[in-house]
């Protein structure tokens, strides 16, 4: 089983980050490079916290054996034994063979460096760009980076000059190589523990709220007047930018320098204002004979710019408005079916997607009314249950993990408990479910948050190039000081533990943080103390009363802004129920329809053919008798008042324009 473990986990984190990027990119309308970079970050993330678990499991069979192989007068040494004992180390399932892990490791974690600090910018601002060409976009992309990047080559400059002039400074590579490892890490503990102090709160309540029907439903509706305001502006902007393409669209001429450039912009519009736009325009003609102002290149690109952001959020919010539509509709169906005597779960609306037989088999109408309407309640309240208990033994390890004489941290009392008996299915058990909250926490918390419309990660193949290169980038900035966090909690860090032990491969490449004292014994150690001020801020909701105050909406439950805004929601999706019940009884209506006077006209078709067919060989064997053509233009008319009876179509007697007052209808008609 040598690294068949290593081999399994790599495979099996490939597909998790292919099927996450499926689910909010979109392979088919965005560049490769974007989906190659976004899904090259997030699958390196992933793997290191997959198979730090591994790497920890090899340390202390590593440390188990040279325990074991050791003299008395060689445990002075280099390494203190943590266990002695006479018994065999028995080698782990998953144990990975000496000199894989710090080649892996290194590879990995310079790999995401370089995609975070120089790739991931450099293609974010390419793909944000209006230019025309490859040429033009890389020149922007080179000039909007330029003081990202001189920025930090300035302080790395400075930093290089004050340690050559000083004297007391003899630093070698390997220690400036710990250096820029500790400041990339420092910036990214800065940014976990805020990230890290929400979702601890913040995934176990909104796993508690789940529980409660009345709370997801006026929140749905609340989503719902917020959603609706943006479609509207979405809406309102796309409208803008399309008036202003059509007047650059019939001022630029097909034999124009720059008509190539209109061409372009008019391909990424959508494709009735294609057709639009395309109706209106004239024949060729000089722009030379007419002396117009004609737009210049530089703000056709920023035209170009605009209209792939309004188009790209114009389609995301007509797509998030349907998804909440049938949230609200199952919200209230589920509300409605919690009162039912049948016990049957009954929905308003069929849906419109194809259910899969086997799921359709097994998960029935009484199955889904039990699971809905009784037991999936409670699921989230001891799912709840169980990741605030988890919460508590993260805050609580946070604020003690420096302690090591008493033991105070919880995760590493557990780890040192399986130590002592070698036990590496419940070591690496204990080291996935610890990180693996971890990261989470983190990890859901950069899918929820929204910076206005510059960052947003949508689902349903909604997020642009620009969103996803930004995760990516925090993916790589955020996971390496998580692990070293992790790895702090469990004592299996040096620098916390104050041991001379064997270090993991993963601490391993990131050097010895003693050459800045300040960082590893300060920093390191008491800024992750400020999760517990971020949980209680998170738990009164202080950041959202702020935001609430300042002007954006937020679901609170005491405000008289929330209260309207879940009214007019509500109207909302009554509205939307009310026009699509009148869709469907309509299609009803026409199915029944054809059902009972499809098959009489089909007979009555047949019956004139036939009738024609035999009149028309009575004609020919007798031409001289009249009687033929009263016969051919009788049934000429039966074929006229078959097709007109085809033709018809019930009214709905349910739309607003019909009305019931005959008179007026007689006068209208």
């Amino acid at each position: 089983m040598s690294g068949a473990a290593l081999g399994l986990e790599i495979v099996s984190v490939f597909f998790l980050a292919l099927f996450l990027l499926h689910r909010y990119g979109d392979f088919k309308k965005q560049h490769r490079l974007v989906i190659i970079a976004t899904l090259l970050a997030w699958y390196l993330c992933f793997l290191i916290v997959f198979i730090l678990p591994l790497d920890v499991s090899t340390t202390i069979y590593n440390r188990c054996k040279l325990a074991v192989n050791s003299s008395p007068a060689e445990s002075n040494g280099s390494y203190v034994t943590l266990a002695p004992s006479k018994q065999k180390c028995f080698k782990p399932w998953s144990y990975i063979p000496n000199g894989i892990m710090p080649i892996f490791w290194r590879v990995v974690y310079w790999t995401s460096q370089f995609l975070t600090w120089i790739l991931l910018p450099f293609m974010q601002s390419y793909a944000r760009s209006g230019g025309f060409s490859i040429t033009g976009k890389i020149k922007t992309a080179l000039i909007e980076n330029a003081i990202y990047y001189g920025t930090y080559l300035l302080i790395f400059g400075a930093f290089l000059i004050y340690v050559a002039v000083n004297p007391n400074f003899n630093l070698q590579w390997n220690q400036l190589q710990t250096i820029g490892i500790a400041a990339a890490n420092t910036w990214g503990l800065f940014l976990l523990v805020l990230l890290l102090g929400y979702g601890l709160v913040e995934i176990p309540r909104s796993h508690w709220n789940g529980a409660k029907r009345g709370y997801l439903l006026m929140k749905t509706y609340f989503k719902a007047a917020k959603l609706m305001t943006e479609k509207a502006d979405a809406e309102e902007n796309l409208e803008d930018i399309m008036e202003e393409v059509r007047k650059v669209s019939e001022s630029i001429k097909y034999n124009h320098p720059l008509r190539k450039c209109v061409d372009t912009i008019l391909k990424k519009c959508p494709t009735e204002y294609q057709e639009r736009m395309g109706r209106n325009m004239d024949d060729y003609e000089d722009f030379d004979e007419r002396q117009n102002s004609y737009p210049s290149e530089k703000s056709l690109v920023k035209l170009h710019k605009q209209v792939i952001y309004s188009v790209q959020r114009h389609r995301r919010t007509q797509v998030q408005w349907q998804i909440l539509l049938e949230q609200a509709f199952y919200l209230e169906d589920v509300a409605k079916n919690e009162t039912s005597a049948t016990r049957q779960f009954v929905h308003t609306f069929h849906s419109q997607e194809p259910e899969n037989k086997i799921i359709q088999y097994f998960y029935t109408p009484t199955v889904e009314w039990y699971w809905e309407c009784l037991l999936r309640p409670w699921f989230y309240r001891v799912l709840a249950v169980v990741l605030a208990t988890f919460s508590v033994i993260v805050v609580w390890s946070e604020c003690t993990f420096f302690s090591t004489k008493p033991v105070l941290s919880l995760f590493a009392v557990f780890i040192q408990l399986a130590e002592k008996t070698y036990n590496y299915i419940y070591i690496e058990m204990a080291c996935f479910l610890t990180i693996f909250f971890l990261s989470i926490c983190v990890y859901s918390t950069v899918f929820r948050i929204r910076v206005f419309n510059y960052y947003y990660l949508a689902s349903h193949h909604q997020t642009d190039a620009y969103s996803l290169l930004f995760s990516g980038m925090l993916f790589c900035r955020l996971t390496p000081p998580l692990c070293l966090n992790f790895l702090g909690l469990t004592h299996m860090d040096a620098t916390i533990s104050h041991k001379n032990t064997q270090p993991t491969a993963y601490t391993s490449i990131m050097g010895s943080m003693r050459v800045l004292s300040f960082i590893a014994d300060g920093f390191y150690i008491y800024y992750p103390m400020l999760v517990v001020i971020l949980c209680i801020a998170t738990y009164f909701s202080l950041g959202t009363r702020c935001l609430n105050l300042l002007g954006f909406q937020q679901f609170m439950g005491d405000s008289e802004m929330t209260s309207d805004l879940i009214d007019e929601g509500k109207e909302l999706i009554r509205r939307e129920k009310r026009k699509r019940q009148r869709q469907e009884e309509g299609e009803n209506r026409r199915r029944e329809w054809k059902e009972r006077y499809g098959n009489r006209d089909d007979s009555t078709r047949n019956r004139a053919v036939h009738t024609d067919q035999k009149e028309s060989s009575f004609t020919e064997s007798s031409a001289n008798r009249p009687l033929s053509k009263y016969t051919r233009s009788n049934g000429r008319t039966e074929r006229d008042r078959i097709e007109l009876l085809q033709d018809a179509e019930p009214l709905d007697f349910n739309a607003d324009s019909v009305n019931d007052d005959p008179l007026e209808s007689d006068s209208g008609r």
